[in-house]
């Protein structure tokens, strides 16, 4: 992931082969590269995805049985950002800015953004909540989430993703209310 932040950066998506990434990634070959990962994309999303689904649903499975919907959701935030650590955060800057410089990759980070929410809804109706209210509080959360990521990923910023997130989270479970 790396080595492909790295190329893109430098030389930009398009221009960017898979046999570069490999290279770059420790001499691999473009074989190598390819029993990993579908297509050159994907080796920003991939691991993540399947991680960060997988870290929320636990998480909202042990939630304690009488948190709300969005006290439970926000148990799944709560470990999914603590695997973010400010050592990260720089990097995170710098993946950011390679996605929003390139189409195809905004496109597949709105597909990972809705299999977040489609994993949260899952867990949330497996410990009953009934649709649409699973789906409502796993798209409040992701978006929180998303939300506090853009603002994490400054390098001057200091709060923790766990921080930004929980006040994210606030802020939309304040604004739902407004609704009416």
């Amino acid at each position: 992931m790396r080595a492909a932040v790295d190329l893109f950066d430098e030389q930009g998506y398009d221009a960017t082969t898979v046999s570069q990434i490999a290279e770059r990634a420790g001499g691999l070959t473009k074989m190598t590269f390819f029993r990993h990962f579908p297509d050159k994309r994907e080796v920003l999303f991939a691991a993540g995805q399947e991680e960060h689904s997988r870290l929320l649903a636990d998480a909202i499975a042990a939630a304690p049985a009488p948190a709300t919907p969005l006290e439970v959701v926000g148990a799944g935030l709560d470990a999914l950002t603590a695997t973010f650590t400010d050592d990260r955060r720089a990097f995170a800057a710098r993946l950011r800015a390679v996605i929003a410089a390139n189409g195809e990759l905004r496109e597949r980070a709105v597909f990972k953004r809705a299999g977040l929410v489609s994993a949260t809804a899952e867990a949330l109706e497996k410990r009953g909540l009934p649709e649409p209210t699973a789906s409502l509080a796993a798209e409040l959360g992701v978006g929180a989430f998303y939300r506090a990521f853009d603002r994490w990923a400054d390098p001057a910023g200091r709060q923790t993703l766990t921080e930004l997130t929980r006040e994210a989270l606030g802020q939309l479970r304040a604004a739902a209310v407004t609704l009416g």
